[in-house]
C-alpha cells in the first residue's frame, strides 16, 4: 500500500499526503500540480510555434534545462516525502531495504527522462551559439517590415582532396515571399567566367570581371570565396572567416540584382555525416550514377534510401552528366533531407545531428533573427518552391549574358508575385521543369522536378 501510494504521488504530486491526513499540504501540492500540468499542456496544443522559437533562442534553452530539471528535484522531494508519511513503522530489515530500493528506482525514472530534456536543450544551446552569429545589432519586432522578400545564398562547398582551400562548387540564391512564403530558388552555375565584382576595391582590381589567379586558375565564380580569404584587402576590415562569404554574397547581389541578406554555408563532406546521422535520406534517381574516385561505385536508377556517402556522390558525380545535371540533383537532394528531417527522426538521431550539424554549417545569420526565420519557414513549407537555373543554353557560362540573368529575375518575380496576389494557378513563365529544360516553360514545384 505504502509503494502505490508513493508510486500514485509522482503521478499526482499530494496524494499520499492526504491519505496521511495532510490535507492542507496536499491540496496546495495536488493544485499547484494541476496548474503546472494544464499549463504545460495548453502550451503545447495551443503555442507550438512560440515554443519553437523559444528554442533556438539560448537563454530560453538554459530556462528549459533549469526548468526540467527543477521539475525534477521537485518530484523527487515529493516522492521521498510521500513515503516517509505512508510507510510502516515497524518493518522487517529486508522489505525495508527493497522498499528503499524500489523508491530509490522510482526517483530515477524521474529524474532520467528530465536530465534527458535538459540535455538536449543545453546540446540545442550549443548548437545555437555554435552556427550562428552572435547579435551584433537588434533586430526589430518584424523583421520584415517593408520588405516583400528576403533573399538567402545557399552554398555547398567542397575541399577536395590535393585542391588548397575551399571552392563553392554549389551557389543557389532562395528568395522567399515574406507573406506568402512562396520561394523561387535561383542556380547559378560554379563556372560563370569574367563575374561582375562589386564596388570597392574587389571591382578596382577586376574591372572587366573576376579574373582569379592567372595563369594558375581560371577566373570562375567558385574561386571568389578562397579569393578573399587570400587576399583580405578584397574586403578591409573584415577578420579570417568572414572574407569570403562577405564578399561571394556582394558579387552574387551584383549578378542578380537581389539584396542577398545572409548567408548559410554547408561543407559537402560535413553534410554526409548529417545524413548518416538521420539514417539516411530516400531519393529518387533518374539515371545510374557511377561514383567514386576510380568510378568503383554506382547508385542505380529507382527511389532508394542513400547513404551519407552515396548521397554526397549524387550530388557530386559528373561521370557520364555535367555541372548543369549536377546542380539539379544538388537540389532535389537538399529537397529531401529538409521534407524527411521530420521531429521524430530529429529527436531519435539528435545529438549525432547537432554535431554533424556544428561541424558542416556556418552562416552568418544571427541569433536573434532565428525565431523570425522559423515563422517564415512556416509559410515556405505551405507554399510553392520553384526553381531556376541559369544554364546553357539560356547562359553561356564563357560569355555569360549578366543583363539577361538580372532581367530574368525580376521577371520571375515580378510574375510570382502577381501569381500571389491574384491567387491563381498557372505559374510563372521561365522556369525550368528539371536541370535538363531551360526554355520557356511553366514552372514546377521542386517536388515535380525531382521524382
Amino acid at each position: 500500500m505504502s509503494l502505490a501510494l508513493t508510486l500514485g504521488s509522482a503521478a499526482v504530486w499530494g496524494l499520499a499526503h492526504l491519505w496521511a491526513g495532510r490535507r492542507v499540504t496536499g491540496v496546495l501540492l495536488m493544485g499547484g500540480y494541476a496548474i503546472l500540468v494544464t499549463a504545460i499542456t495548453v502550451t503545447l496544443l495551443q503555442a507550438q510555434s512560440e515554443l519553437i522559437s523559444l528554442a533556438v533562442q539560448p537563454d530560453w534553452l538554459r530556462t528549459f534545462a533549469l526548468s526540467a530539471l527543477l521539475f525534477a528535484a521537485a518530484t523527487v522531494a515529493v516522492v521521498i516525502r510521500s513515503y516517509q508519511l505512508v510507510r510502516p513503522e515497524s518493518m522487517p530489515d529486508t522489505a525495508r531495504y527493497l522498499s528503499a530500493l524500489a523508491v530509490g528506482l522510482l526517483c530515477a525514472l524521474v529524474i532520467a527522462p528530465m536530465a534527458y530534456v535538459a540535455r538536449l536543450a543545453l546540446v540545442s544551446q550549443r548548437v545555437v551559439t555554435s552556427v550562428f552569429a552572435a547579435n551584433t545589432a537588434p533586430i526589430p519586432v518584424d523583421p520584415w517590415r517593408g520588405r516583400e522578400r528576403v533573399n538567402l545564398l545557399l552554398i555547398g562547398a567542397d575541399a577536395a582532396p590535393g585542391r588548397p582551400g575551399v571552392r563553392t562548387d554549389s551557389m543557389t540564391v532562395a528568395s522567399i515571399d515574406t507573406r506568402t512564403g512562396e520561394t523561387v530558388l535561383f542556380g547559378l552555375p560554379r563556372n560563370l567566367e569574367r563575374v561582375p565584382m562589386p564596388a570597392g576595391p574587389a571591382r578596382d582590381r577586376f574591372p572587366y570581371g573576376f579574373g582569379g589567379e592567372s595563369p594558375y586558375t581560371p577566373g570562375l565564380l567558385n574561386e571568389v570565396f578562397q579569393y578573399a580569404e587570400d587576399y583580405p584587402d578584397m574586403v578591409p576590415g573584415a577578420p579570417r572567416g568572414h572574407r569570403g562569404p562577405t564578399l561571394l554574397k556582394r558579387t552574387i547581389s551584383e549578378i542578380t540584382g537581389l539584396d542577398i541578406t545572409n548567408y548559410a554555408m554547408v561543407d559537402m563532406s560535413g553534410f554526409a555525416d548529417i545524413i548518416n546521422a538521420m539514417g539516411g535520406v530516400k531519393v529518387t534517381v533518374k539515371q545510374p550514377i557511377v561514383y567514386g574516385r576510380q568510378n568503383e561505385g554506382l547508385i542505380r536508377a529507382g527511389t532508394h534510401k542513400l547513404s551519407g556517402e552515396e548521397a554526397l556522390w549524387f550530388g557530386r558525380a559528373r561521370t557520364y552528366s555535367d555541372d548543369y545535371v549536377r546542380m539539379g540533383r544538388q537540389k532535389c537532394l537538399m529537397n529531401a533531407v529538409a521534407k524527411q528531417a521530420d521531429p521524430v527522426t530529429v529527436l531519435r538521431s539528435f545529438e549525432k545531428l547537432a554535431d554533424a550539424t556544428m561541424h558542416a554549417v556556418s552562416t552568418d545569420i544571427p541569433q536573434a533573427l532565428l525565431p523570425n526565420l522559423i515563422d517564415l519557414s512556416d509559410k515556405v513549407k505551405q507554399a510553392k518552391i520553384k526553381s531556376f537555373q541559369f544554364v546553357p543554353p539560356l547562359i553561356n557560362t564563357a560569355y555569360p549574358d549578366y543583363p539577361l540573368i538580372k532581367h530574368k529575375i525580376s521577371t520571375i518575380l515580378a510574375e510570382s508575385e502577381s501569381e500571389s496576389e491574384s491567387k491563381a494557378e498557372p505559374a510563372a513563365p521561365g522556369l525550368a521543369r528539371g536541370p535538363h529544360r531551360h526554355t520557356e516553360e511553366d514552372a514546377v514545384t521542386l517536388d515535380s522536378a525531382c521524382n
